[in-house]
Formats: structure tokens, C-alpha cells, sequence
């Protein structure tokens, strides 16, 4: 555990979240949700 000397140092950072699919992150238009798939004969 670190002393309360050290946090007001160097306080703590936090976690980058990392995505998932880093590659949709520059397309917007990708992001939606699938919500059917279907085939029409």
C-alpha cells in the first residue's frame, strides 16, 4: 500500500479501457448493432 506521502507525490492513474475492435474506431457508421438477419426468398 503506498503512504499517503507517495499519492500526493504521484497520485494513482487510472486504467485505459481498451476497445475491443480497435478498427471500427475511425468508422462511425459501423458502430450500430445488428438487430436481424434474414434472408428473403
Amino acid at each position: 500500500m503506498a503512504t499517503i506521502n507517495q499519492l500526493v507525490r504521484k497520485p494513482r492513474k487510472r486504467k485505459v479501457e481498451k476497445s475491443d475492435v480497435p478498427a471500427l474506431q475511425s468508422c462511425p457508421q459501423r458502430r450500430g448493432v445488428c438487430t436481424r438477419v434474414y434472408t428473403t426468398t
